[in-house]
C-alpha cells in the first residue's frame, strides 16, 4: 500500500468518525432540545411539564415547537379529555421568554427572532381557542411568556407561591402575549397598572385579581393533579368539580356572624360621618365581647392554633335579621361619646 493510498484511507475513517460523532451529537442534541419539555400522555389526560428548572422553566423556540403540535394532536384526540401544563423544579411554572436568547439573536439579524414571537403568538391563540378544558397549575414564577401559556386557557391554579407580573415595560418592550386582551378585561383598571409598572401579585391576590380561577395550597397540588388525571372521561363539568373541591375559599373558614356583621358595617358606614361610624364600631365591639364567636375565634387562632374554629350560628344561613340587629343596637347611656 502507498502513502497516498493509505492517507487515503486515514482520510475515509476520519471522516466516517467524525460523521459519527456529528449525528451523535444531533441525537444529543435532539433529546436535549425535547427534554426541555416533557408530553407525556397520563390517564385521561395530556401533560406538558416545562422542564428548564435551572432556567426557571423560560421558553424558548424548541420549547414551543413540541408544544404546539402535540397541543393541537391531543385536542383531536378522543381518548384525551383535558390537558394539563406545569413547571418542573418547584420555584417556577415560566419565568417567561427565553429573552436573552431572543436579544442576542435579534443583534445578529437571526431570522429565530422573528419566528419566536410569530410561533409563540400561534400557541397563544392554539391555548385560547382549544377545544379540550385546558388546566394550567400556575405554581411559582408565572411571567410573560409564562403568563400566555396559562392565562388562556379554562382553568388557571395559583397557589400561595404564585408570582405573578408582566414586567416587559423594564426592558424595553410591551406587555405582549395577548396582554392587550387580558389585562384590560380585569376588573377595574387593574389590568393598565399592572401593564404599566410590572407591579408583582403574589400568592392569593394572583387569584383575587382575575388572573387564577382557582387557588389551591401547594401541598395539595400533586393530588389534585392525582384526581384530575384519575377522571373517567370526564366533561369540562366534572373537571370544574374538582377544582372547586381543592379550591380554598377563604371566606368559607370565617365567622359568618362576623361576615354579616362587616356587610352591614360597610354599606351603613358608607353614608356616615367618622364619629358615627366609631360610634356604631363601638357597640359592635361590645356585642361581640358577650357573643361566642371572638372568644372561639381567638382559642382557635391565637390559644390552641388548631385553625378550626366552631362557630355559634356555623351557617350564614342562621344568622338572622333579628339577631344582626342586636349587634348594631344603641347602648343607651352607654354609647361612645365625643
Amino acid at each position: 500500500m502507498g502513502l497516498q493510498q493509505m492517507w487515503r484511507l486515514v482520510w475515509r475513517f476520519n471522516s466516517f468518525k467524525r460523521t459519527d460523532i456529528i449525528l451523535q451529537h444531533l441525537r444529543m442534541s435532539k433529546h436535549t432540545d425535547a427534554a426541555e419539555v416533557l408530553l407525556e400522555r397520563k390517564g385521561c389526560a395530556g401533560v406538558i411539564t416545562l422542564n428548564r428548572p435551572k432556567f426557571l422553566n423560560a421558553l424558548n423556540v424548541s420549547m414551543i415547537r413540541h408544544i404546539y403540535p402535540q397541543l393541537k394532536n391531543w385536542e383531536q384526540d378522543p381518548e384525551t379529555f383535558l390537558i394539563i401544563i406545569k413547571g418542573a423544579g418547584g420555584k417556577a411554572f415560566c419565568a417567561g421568554g427565553d429573552i436573552r436568547a431572543i436579544s442576542e439573536a435579534g443583534k445578529a439579524n437571526q431570522k429565530i427572532a422573528q419566528d419566536f414571537f410569530r410561533e409563540e403568538y400561534m400557541l397563544n391563540n392554539a391555548i385560547g381557542s382549544c377545544q379540550k378544558p385546558y388546566v394550567a397549575l400556575i405554581h411559582g414564577i408565572t411571567m410573560g411568556g409564562g403568563v400566555g401559556l396559562s392565562v388562556h386557557g379554562q382553568f388557571r391554579v395559583a397557589t400561595e407561591k404564585s408570582l405573578f407580573a408582566m414586567p416587559e415595560t423594564a426592558i424595553g418592550l410591551f406587555p405582549d402575549v395577548g396582554g392587550g386582551y387580558f389585562l384590560p378585561r380585569l376588573r377595574g383598571k387593574l389590568g393598565y397598572f399592572l401593564a404599566l409598572t410590572g407591579f408583582r401579585l403574589k400568592g392569593r391576590d394572583v387569584y383575587a385579581a382575575g388572573i387564577a380561577t382557582h387557588f389551591v395550597d401547594s401541598e395539595k397540588l400533586g393530588m389534585l393533579e392525582e384526581d384530575l388525571l384519575a377522571l373517567k372521561s370526564p366533561s369540562k363539568e366534572n373537571i370544574a368539580d374538582v377544582l372547586d373541591a381543592y379550591h380554598a375559599k377563604v371566606i368559607s373558614k370565617m365567622s359568618p356572624t362576623s361576615l354579616k356583621i362587616t356587610l352591614r358595617q360597610l354599606i351603613e358606614g358608607s353614608s356616615k360621618t367618622l364619629q358615627e361610624v366609631l360610634t356604631m364600631e363601638y357597640r359592635l365591639s361590645q356585642a361581640c365581647m358577650g357573643g361566642h364567636d371572638f372568644y372561639e375565634g381567638v382559642r382557635a387562632v391565637l390559644i390552641d392554633k388548631d385553625q378550626s374554629p366552631k362557630w355559634k350560628p356555623a351557617d350564614l344561613k342562621e344568622v338572622t335579621d333579628e339577631d344582626l340587629n342586636e349587634y348594631f343596637k344603641s347602648l343607651g347611656s352607654n354609647d361612645l361619646k365625643f
